[in-house]
């Protein structure tokens, strides 16, 4: 419904608790009679004719201009209802725009934040592999070159004993032998078996008392911080 028919409507309604101006008319003019028994003045008729016809007459214009104005009132107040209901509608609608417009203002501004946050973890999350993948090459690479060195020094160890082992180790020619011989090479390794015996016996009773001249030592110095009170806590076990 427009605001025309609105407002009309609004006029209609309080038009009819209103009563129409009803034209009013000379209260104290009556229609002339016929003199009875008497000579008649026919101009004397005719002009109180026409001055009851120019009094209806100016009654009517005086109601018909009366109406008039009201309707022009009315048809004032009407265009005025009607503009400002036009502005408030603007007014409305204006507000409604600015609403939206934060709205969507609000809206971009939530998802810039979000992306520039999405982006930042992602930024992160690379930087994370980067480095991670950078700490398990050096892991890697260092590993190797630790087995590098690992194995060139097992193979170094390894060498000086397959060298012991060699020089100690002569190799046997008894095809060529006869029994005499191989018993005197049977009695030649005996011998060297029990060297190497002995020795072995000789560096191990050997080992026993360093550890044992260790431990004394160790005693003794415990002993002597003991005694001095500077002890900080035992400075570890016998060695076995």
């Amino acid at each position: 419904m427009s605001d025309t028919e609105e407002v009309a409507g609004e006029e209609a309604q309080e038009g009819e608790d209103e009563s129409k101006p009803k034209p009013k008319f000379l209260s104290n003019m009556t229609a002339p009679k016929m003199p009875e028994g008497e000579k008649v003045d026919f101009d004397d008729f005719y002009r109180k004719r026409q001055e009851k016809d120019l009094g209806e007459l100016q009654a009517l214009i005086e109601a018909h201009f009366v109406q008039r104005k009201k309707e022009e009132e009315e048809l004032i107040a009407l265009v005025n209802r009607i503009e400002k209901r036009r502005a408030e509608r603007a007014e409305q609608q204006r507000i409604r725009a600015e609403r939206e417009k934060e709205r969507q203002a609000r809206l971009a501004e939530e998802k810039e934040r979000k992306e520039q946050e999405d982006q930042r973890k992602k930024y992160d999350d690379d930087a994370k592999k980067k480095k991670a993948l950078s700490n398990m090459s050096q892991q890697y690479g260092a590993g190797q070159k630790s087995d590098t060195r690992r194995g060139g020094k097992k193979q170094t160890e390894r060498e000086k004993k397959k060298k012991i082992l060699a020089e100690r180790r002569k190799p046997l020619s008894v095809d060529h032998l006869n029994e005499d011989k191989l018993k005197e090479k049977a009695k030649e390794l005996w011998e060297s078996l029990r060297g190497l015996e002995s020795e072995k016996f000789d560096l191990s009773e050997k080992v026993r008392r360093q550890k044992y001249d260790i431990n004394q030592l160790l005693c003794r110095v415990q002993d002597h911080q003991s005694a001095k009170g500077r002890g900080k806590g035992k400075m570890g076990g016998r060695v076995r």
